[in-house]
């Protein structure tokens, strides 16, 4: 009897932790997002050099408003540009999803 309670317990433990471990390593995989290579910070550098009107170091709304539709062809094609960032946010939605 004791043994059975025993196992009875011991399962009851694993399965209440098993979800909370599963959202700690979901969690460890999802926030780190992967350094940009050599060519996408060169074209970034080369955007920005060219767009960055105030000299801030970033591109404001209407900044980024000017970016002509070749330029945005290169960063798209580099996977920094707008199409690939929703791409991105849709895979993360779609695992997501998947996982729940």
């Amino acid at each position: 009897m004791k043994k059975l309670f025993a196992l009875a317990l011991s399962l009851s433990l694993l399965g209440g932790l098993s979800p909370a471990l599963l959202r700690a390593a979901d969690a460890d995989k999802g926030g780190k997002k992967p350094k940009p290579t050599e060519e996408q910070r060169k074209l970034r550098k080369e955007i920005l050099e060219k767009y960055d009107h105030d000299k801030n170091g970033k591109l404001d709304k209407q900044e980024r408003a000017k970016i002509s539709k070749e330029d945005k062809e290169k960063l798209e094609k580099a996977g920094l540009g707008h199409q690939a960032k929703k791409a991105g946010k849709a895979e993360k939605a779609d695992k997501k999803g998947k996982s729940e």
